[in-house]
């Protein structure tokens, strides 16, 4: 257990996540890396690339047909597929009803109960947008995930959310240990984009670890419930998640404290760079605070 990396991939909702840290992950294997994906997204659509499959069965759902989580065993909720990468989903209740964070807790606590996390070099979390609740920040607070990477873009709310991730993972720093790997773009073709992410995570005392650029064959990978290494391992795009995997195995030990910045900081950067004009940063400042 000394040795195992635990990694965890936040972000804004829709940011392309889950995609990245697939694709990610799928290259690590591909370094002989041996991998655990543990989804903590209710929509349970961490692996669904790695396995070929709409949706994985839950911890949450398994464990409410069988009784309770102690009524299963680790190969009722575990399944192992591209480059016999295993793959978990926490699940998460109906919706309106109950806690979704209940089901990263319940999962985490689990599995390391049944030694899923034994004989693996990485285990990583693919967790829903911001911390916005306990149970979602429950692998930064319980210092299960060590290193933190923040997929975000050029966008505001995307960098907004970027911001507040770092505010998580400066709350419980001193007290565990977590550190923010870095952040990583995924490019939604803004202006600057490079360089606003940049600036972000110098601001953050951090590093843009990689940028991804956008390319079509991550969708029609996609549609063919593929990673892109999978669908097309000699395109360009392979070798942009083959980069960022070798930067985050080189990674280790190199995290960072983050020092967020606030909101008025936010919109001075969107405006040194240009992106905004004075006059629209307080409407949309507003927007940001309100949602």
């Amino acid at each position: 257990m000394s040795d195992l990396r635990q990694i965890a991939f936040y972000g804004k909702g829709g940011i392309g996540k889950s995609t990245t840290s697939q694709n990610t992950l799928a290259a690590l294997a591909e370094m002989g890396q041996k991998i655990l994906i543990v989804g903590c997204d209710p929509k349970a659509d961490s692996t669904r690339l790695i396995l070929h499959a709409k949706a994985q069965d839950t911890v949450l759902s398994l464990a409410a047909e069988a009784g309770s989580v102690e009524d299963l065993e680790l190969e009722d909720v575990l399944r192992v597929g591209y480059r016999d990468i295993k793959c978990v989903e926490s699940g998460g209740p109906e919706p309106g009803v109950g806690c979704a964070g209940r089901g990263v807790i319940t999962s985490i606590n689990f599995l390391e109960e049944e030694g899923a996390y034994d004989n693996v070099d990485y285990v990583s979390y693919d967790v829903l947008g911001d911390v916005v609740c306990g149970g979602f920040a429950m692998p930064i607070r319980e210092n299960k995930a060590q290193e933190i990477y923040i997929v975000m873009s050029g966008e505001m709310m995307a960098m907004y959310a970027a911001n507040n991730i770092s505010k998580g993972i400066l709350k419980y720093a001193n007290a565990g240990g977590v550190r923010l790997g870095g952040l990583i773009c995924n490019e939604r073709q803004t202006d600057k984009e490079y360089e606003l992410a940049d600036a972000l995570a110098k601001r953050l005392n951090s590093k843009l670890i990689h940028f991804v650029p956008r390319d079509n064959v991550v969708q029609h990978a996609e549609l063919r419930r593929m990673t892109v290494l999978e669908y097309d391992p000699g395109s360009k795009q392979a070798e942009e998640y083959r980069q960022l995997a070798r930067k985050i195995h080189e990674n280790k030990g190199k995290g960072t404290i983050p020092t967020p910045i606030t909101m008025d900081e936010l919109e001075e950067l969107l405006l040194e760079f240009g992106i905004m004009q004075k006059e629209d940063a307080s409407i949309i400042g507003k927007a940001a605070m309100a949602a």
